[in-house]
């Protein structure tokens, strides 16, 4: 990827304004207001935040195509797009215990047959009591994904973050109890609070 001219400086420039209280999105739209290198400017500021050069540049070639929808003077939108789209997040490195639950969520998603874009943040931040109080919430009125296969990562991963105490311990342990008892109901061929247990082929 060829780098714009500046960018050891505009890199210094962000790590200063995200040292001084500044907002990632708010860091990038001064930036490329001034300097109206974009791209460079985007990079900057996830090289910045601690963003591995590579991972960085993926995400860039990602979001370089929107930069043609905008125009000079609307950096602030753009900036905002960028947020959104979890251009500045840093993913955390978590250990293997909490890795582990990140997978199960991970295999829960898919059963679910996906998740909202927010929660992508969450995955890449670890942020795993959110995301399994989150899911402890679904239902299958629909019939898409599978329940069974969704229930058993939950009441897995709901287990291991029990195990691991801390503030929304009570929160967990009820979320888990729903896990538990929509994984039974499932396996008994029961339908609970509404949800239809998997379709049988003839």
């Amino acid at each position: 990827m060829h780098h714009g001219v500046g960018e050891g400086a505009l890199v210094l420039e962000a790590r200063e304004m995200l040292g001084a209280g500044q907002r990632e999105q708010a860091v990038f739209a001064e930036l490329a207001a001034r300097t109206g290198e974009w791209g460079v400017c985007a990079l900057a500021v996830c090289l910045a935040l601690g963003v591995p050069r590579t991972d960085a540049e993926n995400r860039l070639r990602e979001v370089e195509p929107l930069f043609a929808e905008f125009a000079r003077g609307e950096e602030e939108i753009l900036a905002s797009l960028l947020h959104f789209g979890h251009m500045f997040i840093v993913n955390r490195v978590l250990d293997e215990y909490d890795e582990h639950i990140r997978g199960l969520l991970g295999s829960a998603a898919s059963a679910r047959g996906g998740c909202p874009g927010s929660l992508l943040g969450w995955f890449r931040t670890g942020e795993l009591t959110k995301i399994f109080l989150y899911f402890a919430r679904t239902r299958f009125p629909d019939e898409r994904g599978s329940p069974h296969a969704f229930w058993a990562a939950m009441t897995t991963a709901g287990e291991l973050l029990a195990g691991k105490g801390g503030p929304h311990q009570a929160e967990v342990l009820a979320g888990l109890e729903r896990c538990r008892t929509q994984a039974a109901a499932i396996g008994a061929g029961q339908t609970v609070t509404g949800e239809r247990p998997p379709r049988r082929r003839p």
